[in-house]
């Protein structure tokens, strides 16, 4: 995507929240993967407060979500984290899902700093809690439901509970690029770069409508998902050109109808998609986020949270708690960074509460 065409996009989104009714808090909704976002910044920021205590994960994440904030000017932010228990329904499907996550986990930093990774570990979990509690007195809503995980609360309330207003998804996991739309953009924090339709079909040579079918067959290692060997997108798009043609959405059905179609023009490929169709509709099941597998109470509990008030600014918490974990050093004028982030979403949160 060319500089020109991002500052295009950015100046849209701005626009589009730049005339503030504090009434419509659904006009434009930042939506947070936030484990994701925690785990990236705790991974490359080893920052120490001056006692000496790694404070990285949450002066990097707090700095990620004003940075978010302050660039797209939203009337709401939601962050979302995994529920207890989350990934059980995808290891119901695939016992090795996400397996080596939980095993190879290892923070690139523990060398440098003379920690083990137990002692990584427990720091982490450490300031992911302590995260929790400085969002707890921010103008934010905060969303964490038991039995799924955050990529499906995220893609329900982007395309089922928020109907009308815009949404920008933060995260660096490319799945959330199947549910970009006129009214669904994807940013990532690390290429810098906002997804919408035109820049889905740009980098992967697929529109965001098929983005899954390229998932499936490619696959995903941070998930330890495998995919079908030798297919990955450049080649799946190369015998399927009209994954790329705007209105042409397939799905499996339709891939496969195009395979017996076509195998003789390309046998050995055609041949290789028709001998994995288990595998590809296990990762299709474990993968999609179109029509997310969630009960209807769950579907309940998030409308509920979405649609209820929203959080205050307690900003005497706030800073009692900064100068607990002594953060002047990381974050200077505290005082100036909440105003400039969080004045106007605290008036649209006091609308929420009548």
């Amino acid at each position: 995507m060319s500089n020109t065409r991002y500052l295009s996009i950015l100046n849209e989104i701005k626009k589009k929240g730049g005339s503030v009714d504090f009434q419509n808090t659904n006009k434009k909704v930042l939506i947070v993967d936030g484990l994701n976002t925690f785990i990236r910044v705790f991974s490359v920021m080893p920052t120490l407060n001056d006692n000496g205590i790694h404070v990285g994960g949450i002066v990097g994440f707090l700095k990620s979500i004003g940075f978010a904030i302050n660039m797209f000017n939203p009337t709401r932010t939601i962050i979302v984290f995994d529920g207890k228990g989350g990934s059980n329904r995808r290891r119901k499907l695939y016992s090795d899902y996400k397996n080596k996550r939980r095993t190879s986990y290892r923070v690139n930093r523990v060398d440098n700093i003379g920690s083990t990774v137990d002692d990584e570990r427990k720091n982490m979990y450490m300031q992911l809690r302590r995260v929790a509690d400085y969002l707890e007195l921010l103008p934010l809503t905060t969303i964490s439901v038991d039995g799924i995980e955050a990529d499906d609360a995220i893609a329900y309330i982007a395309k089922n509970v928020i109907k009308d207003g815009e949404k920008i998804i933060m995260s660096t996991d490319k799945d959330f690029l199947q549910l970009v739309s006129d009214d669904i953009k994807v940013w990532s924090p690390t290429k810098k770069k906002i997804y919408d339709r035109e820049a889905v079909l740009e980098e992967y040579r697929v529109t965001s409508d098929n983005f899954i079918m390229a998932k499936v067959f490619e696959g995903d290692k941070s998930d330890n998902i495998n995919g079908v060997k030798g297919i990955a997108t450049k080649t799946l798009v190369k015998n399927i050109p009209t994954l790329g043609e705007e209105n042409n959405s397939y799905s499996l059905q339709e891939i496969y109808k195009y395979a017996h179609k076509h195998k003789d023009e390309n046998g050995n490929f055609f041949v290789k998609v028709l001998q994995n169709k288990e595998l590809l509709e296990r990762n299709y099941k474990l993968m999609q986020l179109e029509d997310v597998n969630i009960s209807a109470s769950t579907k309940t509990k998030l409308i509920d949270v979405v649609r209820g008030p929203i959080r205050r600014l307690i900003k005497y918490k706030f800073e009692t708690m900064f100068m607990e974990d002594r953060l002047f050093q990381n974050l200077p004028n505290v005082n100036s960074w909440l105003a400039q982030n969080f004045t106007t979403m605290d008036k649209y949160a006091e609308k929420t509460h009548g």
